[in-house]
């Protein structure tokens, strides 16, 4: 196994992102103030997401369920809706378990220890240290995508990224140079960094960095090669045909199961394959709905992780509403069930619905 050698980091990269950080940080609503809950919903939406994304849903979020209490209090089915639309449901399930470990294990307020906060489920090593740092000052890292292409490109190494042992040692190299205080704005300083300058997909904005002259990718024009990472594996291709059935207007669903993809949340009846009408067709008669024509259909598609999801929709009107599927109108479908991005209504079809 190759051994990735001692990191030493130049202490100077300190005070000048932290000065940079100070001037140059976007007013964002979790940096409004450093209460434990803000940064920890925040961080935990972050994951996977964008943070212009992001911000409507917390806001949205902080509205209905404004502390640690209402989240653990909260209906499940509640606080799924919202979060309807940022994926990763399991982020949303553990968010709410953990609040009600907080309540039970520490009267309801933010455990301080970093020992205590990576206990908690839903977190790992890196939102541990952004809530560590950022809401208690502690010199504890939050090591993300962006703040590894920030010290591989200014320390010019080609380490390959995806390595836990190669994370280790930029996580212990960055512990040796935080400051005694405002570690937390070190801590964002770097994400900051990562997400507005040194960025990924095309060239870095160089000319303003405020480690630039530090900067080893830069000094050798190697920006574009660092940081090395695996290369992504293709993504398995599944092909679903979805059945919306509607009767006396309304549209039938069901829940998914407890395991596997979107589990526990609601969906459109649905079979592998690719069927065509006259399958779809007989495929709503065996789930007893007395299909009587087609309406209408469409194919989109939806990519998850590891699963590509190529989609073809039939809209049938059907005589029977089955007593497996729960049937709702079209107001109430958006209004009270969370219906995951993979399972939206394609456009064209609500027409249909309407």
């Amino acid at each position: 196994m190759k051994v990735m050698k001692p990191l030493t980091l130049n202490p100077e990269i300190t005070p000048l992102l932290t000065d940079w950080y100070t001037v140059h940080a976007r007013d964002l609503p979790w940096r409004q103030n450093r209460e434990p809950y803000n940064i920890w919903l925040s961080e935990i939406m972050l994951q996977q997401t964008t943070v212009e994304t992001v911000i409507p849903y917390y806001l949205r979020f902080l509205s209905a369920l404004p502390d640690i209490p209402s989240l653990a209090e909260a209906d499940e089915e509640k606080v799924l809706k919202l979060w309807e639309g940022l994926g990763y449901y399991s982020r949303a399930r553990n968010l709410q378990k953990a609040a009600r470990i907080i309540t039970q294990d520490y009267a309801g307020i933010f455990p301080t220890r970093y020992g205590d906060i990576i206990k908690l489920p839903g977190v790992g090593v890196y939102t541990a240290g952004a809530i560590a740092s950022i809401c208690f000052d502690q010199p504890t890292p939050a090591v993300d995508g962006n703040v590894l292409r920030v010290i591989t490109r200014v320390e010019g190494l080609t380490d390959n990224i995806d390595s836990p042992l190669v994370k280790k040692g930029i996580h212990e190299s960055l512990v040796r140079i935080y400051p005694p205080t405002g570690r937390g704005d070190f801590t964002q300083s770097l994400m900051e960094l990562g997400a507005t300058v040194c960025m990924p997909n095309g060239k870095p904005r160089c000319a303003i960095c405020p480690v630039g002259a530090l900067c080893k990718a830069r000094a050798d024009n190697s920006f574009d090669r660092i940081p090395i990472r695996n290369k992504k594996k293709e993504k398995t291709v599944q092909d679903i045909t979805v059945l919306l059935l509607l009767c006396d207007g309304k549209i039938a669903l069901r829940k998914r199961g407890n395991t596997g993809l979107l589990p526990g949340l609601w969906e459109f009846p649905n079979v592998e394959g690719v069927l065509d009408e006259n399958e779809a067709l007989k495929a709503a008669a065996d789930l007893g709905a007395e299909p009587g024509h087609l309406v209408g259909q469409e194919k989109k598609g939806h990519i998850f992780t590891h699963i590509r999801w190529r989609m073809t929709y039939y809209c049938i009107a059907c005589d029977r509403q089955p007593d497996a599927f729960e049937w709702a109108g079209l107001g109430d479908i958006f209004e009270s069930f969370t219906i995951p991005t993979a399972f939206k209504i394609p456009a064209r079809l609500m027409k249909y619905l309407a």
